[in-house]
């Protein structure tokens, strides 16, 4: 039994929601195996499905959430919680609960870096991550850290596999719709309507990729910025970024070039390789361009080798995407439009786009490499979610990121007397000790 040596009892784990897959489900069993207790509370009938083992079903209403949780943590004495992704509405509220009782919240996310990694941090991830943006700081953590490992297997990955869990789950949910009938998904559209949206790429691929190559060729021997779109359904649009959805980021992005950009620079725009909306960016970017009389110097791609594009660029810009650090990787200016947690002075444009069009400078030298190395080691864990032996991998390198001694966390002191983490003041209410059923609903 490992025990958490500030709380003075045994660890106890609860898995909320996790990536399609069976992940979570052998993440537990190989942490049972080495003394840890993990718990697990389904939300939707897909949680439920990639489940192997006993669980508590919350089928309530959102409003009754936070009761639950709360009630749950103090009758099983959770000591952490691991949860995929934390701007979920019911992550939300479950960490600031967790807050308030200073249990540790571990978050799983995309890799920062890609594709051999994914992200797990204490307390949360992309903005809401603990990790530091003082320059000077990320150059003293550097230098106490070992070389980074460069001979590593790569982590292999089947686009095939990914679809496969992310359709089964969802389609999960939507089946169980009556077994939990208040569940509130996260995501902005239906199962079915991305589906549809994902067959229509596979029928316009032959077309996408003649497009391509009319965009790479109209921008050869060309000096050029490239904007790396993102998913407007994101969080990291969404919760960390001013914008309402992708095409407000990029109509600022379009207006700021027109008026600021050399009048022989170009702007390659380039498609997120998981987009599978129906929205005409081909159509939007015409008119858009049209209207600021730009269009023989706006180009639109819908793949491509983004890296390559990065390294060739003059410089790139983003409202948060992690594809940023290819560029910074490859020296290359990088100007921020949101919450980012690679957006710290001296690595990224400190100026407003309208600066950024202008001869921007590279990153301080050793910067990237620096940070990388902090986030490799404090942020990272070797594996990943489409492949048998990238989920081994990951499985093995969680566990043992999870079951090792913990510290008490500045980030949990912090967002303890954070008030905006916390929310309204107040006692939180919580169920008869011993009923762990759906409270019910007054009235």
């Amino acid at each position: 039994m490992i025990m958490d040596k500030n709380l003075e009892r045994p660890r106890a784990f609860v898995f909320l929601q996790g990536p399609p897959g069976p992940l979570f489900s052998r993440l537990a069993t190989t942490m049972r195996a080495r003394g840890v207790a993990v718990h697990r509370i389904n939300l939707s009938a897909g949680d439920q499905l990639d489940w192997a083992g006993p669980a508590v079903n919350f089928r309530g209403r959102r409003s009754e959430w936070a009761v639950f949780f709360d009630h749950f943590l103090r009758e099983q004495q959770i000591t952490d919680i691991l949860l995929f992704g934390d701007c979920r509405p019911y992550h939300v509220t479950a960490r600031r609960l967790a807050a308030m009782r200073g249990v540790r919240t571990h978050v799983l996310e995309e890799g920062y870096l890609r594709p051999h990694w994914m992200t797990l941090e204490l307390e949360g991830v992309n903005a809401h991550s603990p990790i530091s943006r003082d320059p000077a700081r990320v150059f003293e953590q550097a230098r106490r850290l070992p070389r980074e490992q460069v001979d590593e297997p790569p982590v292999t990955a089947s686009f095939r596999r990914r679809v496969r869990d992310t359709a089964r789950y969802y389609t999960a949910v939507q089946a169980g719709a009556l077994i939990y009938p208040f569940y509130e998904n996260h995501r902005q559209h239906t199962p079915l309507f991305e589906g549809l949206g994902w067959s229509w790429r596979y029928l316009t691929r032959k077309l996408r990729e003649r497009e391509l190559k009319r965009g790479l060729a109209a921008i050869e021997g060309k000096r050029f910025f490239l904007h790396a779109l993102q998913l407007s359904g994101d969080f990291q649009i969404r919760a960390h970024s001013p914008f309402t959805d992708m095409p407000s980021a990029t109509s600022y992005v379009l207006q700021s070039f027109a008026m600021h950009a050399a009048p022989d620079m170009h702007l390659l725009i380039k498609a997120h390789p998981l987009d599978g909306s129906f929205f005409n960016w081909r159509g939007f970017l015409r008119r858009r361009a049209r209207k600021l009389r730009i269009s023989d110097r706006v180009h639109y791609i819908d793949g491509g080798d983004i890296e390559e594009l990065a390294a060739n660029a003059e410089g790139m810009v983003v409202v948060n995407s992690t594809s940023a650090t290819l560029a910074l990787s490859a020296g290359r200016p990088v100007c921020v439009l949101g919450d980012a947690i690679y957006n710290i002075p001296g690595l990224t444009f400190g100026g407003h786009l309208d600066s950024f069009w202008r001869d921007p400078p590279p990153p301080v030298a050793g910067l990237y490499e620096a940070f990388r190395k902090v986030l490799v080691n404090d942020c990272l864990v070797r594996g990943g979610l489409a492949s048998e032996s990238a989920v081994t991998t990951l499985v093995d390198n969680m566990a043992d990121r999870l079951c090792a001694p913990v510290k008490a966390s500045d980030a949990v002191e912090k967002r303890f007397h954070d008030p905006e983490m916390l929310g309204p003041a107040g006692r939180t209410v919580a169920a008869e000790p011993g009923d762990l059923r759906v409270p019910s609903r007054a009235g």
